[in-house]
């Protein structure tokens, strides 16, 4: 048997090829949206990718089991479990088996056991993983998908917080609780391959080690610690979940109900300096220089994200699907970027500029904007002469809990665009995270909507240090 983890350190999302060197059939677990890189691989080792299979409808990236089944007509292999609502509804005219707990299916000489383990979703399956052909008759693995994670296990809440479903994060917790009492009937040998890990959404204090086992989630895992006390469970699981991206939702109905097809990876124009300015109108720019640069000059209606997770978190939240983006990066990450954003649907990228052209159209007199900061001695100063200073703290309500201003409004940044009726849209909002890095992204979306906003430097551990304690400041 060949098993290969794919990484994708942007979206801390793992997917699986698992695959039999006899007969050369292989099965890919969970992949993203740009399949090459998943059949380079297979082809890079002899195998050719037979099935494509999801542990659950995903709400942080759009699958790529249709790309699979449509491009390359590998089966797919999706949950019938949890009811009518969690159904795929896409399937018709592609070969598919809807699976139930219990089921089997074999690809090549790996058999596969689908368990039924909601909590994080009503249909989430996740995966045994018995490689007969090397004379196994136990599971070597669990393909657990978003149900455990090393560390951790998947949230309970994004059907409420991210799907809008009222109600529905204590029964979830509920239903995660007795699967986390079932996986712990599982033998301690079994390895466990979970679909994230640390900086990803899906969880709140998952491991950056990508692998486990049973016998190590149950020494080591608080969650399943507690899975005996079902109350003190899912008060544990419910609490501190970080508020979700704002394209969780959308995520969530594209894998339900039909992931659009991807023609080919977008190859962006590179204009140069002097072209700049005429490919600026209707595009959303999207800017990954460093903070300080952005500050001092930026195109009109930039925003500002660092890379890594904050990139898709803060893009996805910022950006509708049908608008044309452009992207400032540097050469030797930009590529990566455009499939970032290709993963989660934003499709229409226009163009592409390094830096350096960038300082060539500032340096040619082109229009910029700039972001104004204040360090965290200047906003204490400024908050002591009892002004009506406006605040928006853009951490997340457990940060928030553990000691914040007031008056001050509180919304997490990535959640920003759906609660822009609580920002004050009259005089200058200052802005505060953690430590100055959402804040800096939430204050040239709110720039780029007129609002008069200013970035808070160092943020809440820069003001704590500059005397502001509890609810005061000074």
């Amino acid at each position: 048997m060949l098993f290969r983890l794919i990484y994708d350190e942007d979206l801390a999302q793992a997917a699986y090829l698992i695959g039999c060197q006899r007969t050369g059939e292989a099965i890919i677990i969970d992949p993203e949206r740009d399949i090459d890189r998943y059949l380079d691989l297979a082809t890079a080792h002899g195998l050719r990718i037979v099935a494509a299979a999801e542990t659950h409808i995903h709400a942080d990236f759009l699958s790529g089991v249709r790309q699979f089944a449509e491009q390359t007509g590998a089966k797919v292999l999706v949950s019938g479990e949890g009811g009518a609502d969690w159904q795929s509804g896409w399937l018709d005219g592609y070969d598919h088996r809807v699976l139930l707990d219990g089921d089997t299916f074999d690809v090549g000489n790996i058999r596969f056991t689908a368990v039924h383990s909601p909590g994080h979703t009503p249909e989430h399956l996740s995966y045994l993983v018995t490689d007969l052909g090397g004379g196994a008759d136990t599971p070597i693995g669990m393909v657990s998908g978003d149900f455990v994670f090393v560390g951790d296990l998947g949230r309970p809440d994004l059907l409420e917080t991210a799907a809008g479903i009222s109600g529905a994060k204590e029964a979830s917790a509920h239903a995660l609780a007795s699967s986390a009492r079932r996986f712990l009937e599982l033998p301690d040998h079994l390895q466990v391959w979970p679909a994230h890990g640390a900086g990803s959404a899906c969880g709140k204090a998952m491991g950056a080690v990508p692998q486990s086992t049973v016998g190590y989630e149950r020494l080591f895992n608080p969650a399943l610690i507690l899975a005996s006390d079902e109350n003190a469970f899912v008060e544990s699981i419910l609490a501190g979940q970080p508020e979700p991206p704002l394209y969780f939702a959308r995520m969530k109905e594209w894998n339900r109900d039909g992931v659009p097809l991807l023609d080919a990876i977008p190859v962006p124009a590179s204009p140069a300096a002097s072209e700049l300015a005429a490919h600026l109108n209707g595009v959303r720019v999207i800017d990954v220089r460093a903070w300080p640069a952005f500050r001092g000059g930026h195109l009109p209606g930039a925003i500002w994200t660092k890379t890594g997770v904050n990139f898709l978190m803060t893009a996805g939240s910022y950006i509708e699907p049908n608008e044309r983006i452009g992207l400032v990066a540097p050469r030797n990450i930009a590529a990566r970027l455009v499939r970032d954003l290709v993963r989660i649907g934003l499709d229409s990228i226009d163009w592409v500029i390094t830096p350096e052209t960038f300082d060539e159209y500032a340096a040619s007199g082109g229009t910029l904007e700039t972001s104004p900061e204040i360090d965290a001695h200047e906003f204490r100063d400024l908050l002591s002469t009892g002004n009506d200073t406006q605040v928006l703290d853009v951490r997340r309500a457990a940060e928030w809990d553990l000691g914040h201003l007031e008056p001050v409004v509180n919304v997490a940044h990535t959640r920003l665009v759906a609660r822009l009726d609580e920002v004050p849209s009259e005089g200058r909002v200052y802005v505060h995270c953690a430590g100055g890095i959402r804040s800096a992204m939430a204050v040239s979306e709110l720039q780029r909507r007129g609002i008069d906003a200013v970035n808070v430097a160092g943020g809440w551990a820069a003001m704590q240090k500059a005397g502001c304690t509890g609810v005061r400041c000074g």
